[in-house]
């Protein structure tokens, strides 16, 4: 009995591998993003019900194994039930500590099974010993790394503690220290496989997560959830070594791949070190009197900002958190069927890290059921937006200062930004004349052909979209 669910478990493996496979091809694209998750679920799904199966034919007649078994699968109906509560409660602007905080669970779990892996003895001698002593040691470090990392990203997404870097003295002595040390360690700990040595590195892993991620400013959170992502990935499949669980692994190493690979894009747009994220090494403290006026600003009202959109021929909106924070997706997408209607060419134009989150945006739009085909890349629109003759910024900050381009003191120097300063006019929604996220003061404010249009964005489109419709 037992050799045959472990035979059918291993070929429901395969299947839910195959699906999750299916599920990342199908996520690369807008039209596909429905199918792709449809994949992933149904993949999970085969792999929770085989990890049941294989468990309970293991069980069979061992009142011990029984209770292991119950356990487990009131484990899945609790979680399972917190999982589809917190889907559905919560809000798009929450998605981004949500993940992150999805993601502490995985180091969390990597790092019990990694000390459940020492503490169990497997009877394993010479080499294979060795390797699994190995295993323990890194599986423990990923999964603490990737623990207190995405608990200090979730306390920073939501709000808890300042998204200010952590500027210790030292800290890249600090992170390359404790990586040596981690080094020296497992090298040790293959060689006399003590228990105080695990105890040592479980609390180094734990302070170096914390500090990585302590020392990223808040501007470059996207990346930072983004290489979270690809650090649990690497957490399960050192978790799958340890449980020798083919699933595991390579699920692991598919998040953690295509983690890391987006990460690598994205550090691209923001004109960022690849190996300094990995390294926590790239959070710049934003400069003092980041809110100081650097000019005079103009005010635009609501009728004004519909009568310049009414007599455009070409509209581009660049969307950014502020957006998500006032729910304004659904009535920015109505202002755009009202303007396509009247013959204006109306396109948006999105930055790899609008928002908090990668894709934040993109997922935004097509919840509010923008056409997938105005919705733009940066690199796709960047070029064709000199000849633009409204530019409305929705909530983004960051991703459109023009200080990226044109301060080389400037904290985001260098960082690739929108250019929408270049198109004729510019109707910035905000909130008041504060930074942003990163805390860069932003000179676009007090462009001649830049007006702010002040007040929840959400309320602002109703009005514009008010006065369209009057005229």
């Amino acid at each position: 009995m037992t050799a045959v669910a472990g035979q059918v478990a291993a070929a429901a493996y395969i299947v839910a591998a195959l699906l999750f496979i299916l599920s990342l091809a199908g996520l690369s694209k807008h039209e596909t993003s429905r199918r792709g998750v449809a994949f992933g679920i149904v993949g999970m799904a085969i792999a929770l019900v085989a990890t049941v199966w294989v468990t309970a034919a293991g069980a069979w007649g061992d009142p011990a194994a029984t209770t292991g078994l119950i356990l487990l699968v009131a484990a899945v109906l609790v979680g399972g039930a917190i999982g589809l509560w917190r889907a559905r409660v919560v809000e798009m602007t929450g998605m981004p500590e949500l993940i992150a905080l999805l993601h502490s669970f995985v180091g969390l779990a990597a790092v019990l099974v990694g000390w459940n892996g020492a503490l169990y003895d497997a009877g394993l001698t010479g080499a294979l010993a060795d390797i699994h002593h190995a295993e323990v040691f890194i599986g423990v470090f990923i999964g603490g790394v990737t623990f207190t990392g995405s608990i200090v990203a979730f306390l920073k997404l939501s709000a808890r503690i300042s998204s200010k870097p952590l500027m210790l003295p030292g800290k890249n002595a600090l992170n390359v220290g404790a990586l040596l040390a981690f080094l020296v360690l497992t090298v040790w700990y293959v060689i006399t496989p003590e228990l105080w040595l695990l105890v040592l590195v479980t609390l180094l892993a734990l302070a170096l997560g914390w500090h990585l991620v302590a020392s990223i400013g808040g501007g470059d959170m996207p990346v930072v959830v983004s290489m979270l992502n690809s650090y649990s990935g690497w957490a399960a499949a050192a978790a799958g070594f340890l449980l020798d669980n083919d699933l595991l692994i390579v699920t692991g190493a598919l998040v953690g791949s295509s983690g890391a690979y987006l990460s690598y894009i994205m550090c691209k747009a923001m004109n960022r070190s690849f190996l300094s994220v990995i390294a926590g090494g790239f959070g710049i403290e934003a400069p003092k009197g980041g809110d100081e006026q650097e000019g005079e600003h103009r005010e635009i009202d609501a009728e004004a900002a519909a009568d310049l959109l009414a007599n455009a021929s070409t509209v581009v909106i660049t969307p950014g958190y502020g957006m998500a924070v006032a729910q304004a997706q659904h009535g920015v997408a109505d202002l755009v069927q009202k303007l396509r209607e009247r013959g204006i060419d109306v396109r948006f134009g999105i930055h790899p890290v609008a928002g908090r989150l990668p894709g934040h945006m993109n997922v935004l739009l097509a919840e509010a059921k923008v056409p997938y085909d105005i919705v733009l890349e940066m690199d796709e629109i960047n070029d064709d937006l000199s000849g633009v003759d409204v530019v409305l910024v929705i909530g983004a900050n960051d991703t459109v200062n023009p200080a990226a381009a044109e301060d080389p003191t400037s904290p985001i120097a260098g960082m690739p930004v929108l250019r929408v300063w270049e198109a004729d006019n510019v109707i910035v929604f905000k909130r008041s004349m504060a930074s942003g996220y990163a805390g860069v003061q932003n000179p676009l404010f007090y462009r001649d052909n830049a007006q702010m249009l002040f007040g929840d964005a959400k309320e602002k489109v109703d009005e514009i979209l008010f006065q369209l419709s009057r005229s």
